[in-house]
């Protein structure tokens, strides 16, 4: 299996692109063609002793920054590393496609150059965020500021396919944000989100989910506009380097509170790898014809390999394909 790698997108390019790649390529047995400077590549390997067997390196003389108007950048530069490796991704000439580049450039390069499914206004971004009982996805946690009715229920449609085909959860639960349980509760797109929801022969529809229920991991599915979506990922995100910190000071108060911190570091440290982004790797962009991945901006090797990691399986177990199906039903 060939993944596309945007090696120059990201903070941490090219150096932890490169070491998450040759980390992919030596545990997951996948091929990476990483796209970007071949000088600047090459240099960067051998600077850091990467072994480089099984990555190909396709030239492109440009990057994508992160201040650039998405749109514009699209359009304009057609040598950037993105730009390229989503056309080889078009092509054909991979499976998949990681970047840690600009979210909005991705999602705009996608839809102009692998398109969307047929039946998908909009692709979302699916976000798998850590929940009390398991870990949860939310979506749209960005990508998609205001939202028909027809658009959430196609949010659903894709989000519990994810689940399904990805993270192996049988019948996944999917439920919708709101500011009640009832299901005349919202504004008037949610309540018709709500009742289209209902009758989607697609999904296993939970009902509505309150905020301070969505960290329980209750259902496997959360569904919400791009704008709800991102306030709640970035409040968890506050919030689990909230509880954290205070957790860790707590522990290095005194002599007693470090002997306790001693006893509990086998709990501690799970709770840690919990909370820890970098398992999951990054964001699937559901909707695009094709599998793309969106790793955090400031992914290290870890979180570039598990990426990698969530393309292969997208890709190994027909997600895009069950997505049409489901759309098409």
């Amino acid at each position: 299996m060939k993944i596309i790698l945007d090696a120059m997108g990201g903070d941490n390019a090219p150096k932890e692109m490169l070491l998450g790649a040759a980390a992919a390529v030596k545990e997951l047995g996948v091929e990476i063609i990483a796209v970007g400077d071949e000088e600047k590549i090459a240099a960067c390997a051998a600077e850091n002793g990467i072994e480089m067997t099984g990555i190909t390196v396709k030239h492109a003389s440009q990057t994508i920054e992160m201040c650039d108007d998405p749109t514009s950048a699209v359009r304009h530069k057609k040598d950037s590393s993105m730009v390229v490796a989503l056309r080889l991704l078009a092509a054909g000439e991979g499976d998949a496609l990681v970047s840690a580049g600009s979210t909005g450039a991705l999602l705009t390069g996608a839809t102009l150059i692998a398109k969307r499914l047929p039946g998908v206004k909009r692709a979302a971004i699916g976000t798998v965020i850590p929940g009390r009982l398991q870990p949860y996805l939310l979506l749209d946690s960005g990508a998609n500021v205001e939202c028909p009715a027809e658009m959430l229920d196609c949010f659903a449609t894709m989000g519990s396919v994810y689940m399904e085909k990805v993270m192996g959860r049988r019948e996944p639960k999917v439920a919708l944000v709101n500011n009640g349980a009832e299901e005349s509760k919202g504004t008037p797109v949610y309540v018709e989100a709500h009742q289209l929801m209902k009758q989607n022969p697609a999904i296993r529809f939970a009902g509505n989910v309150e905020p301070r229920e969505v960290p329980d991991g209750a259902v496997d599915v959360v569904v919400c506009d791009g704008f709800t979506g991102n306030v709640i990922l970035k409040l968890t995100e506050g919030l689990a380097r909230f509880f954290t910190g205070e957790l860790k000071a707590m522990f290095k108060k005194n002599a007693g509170t470090m002997l306790a911190a001693l006893l509990m570091k086998n709990g501690v440290r799970e709770f840690k790898a919990k909370l820890d982004a970098d398992e999951h790797g990054g964001a699937p962009l559901l909707g695009i014809s094709r599998v793309v991945i969106k790793a955090h901006g400031s992914s290290n090797a870890k979180a570039v390999k598990n990426a990698v990691r969530q393309a292969k399986l997208c890709c190994e177990n027909g997600m895009v394909e069950a997505i049409r199906e489901n759309i098409r039903r």
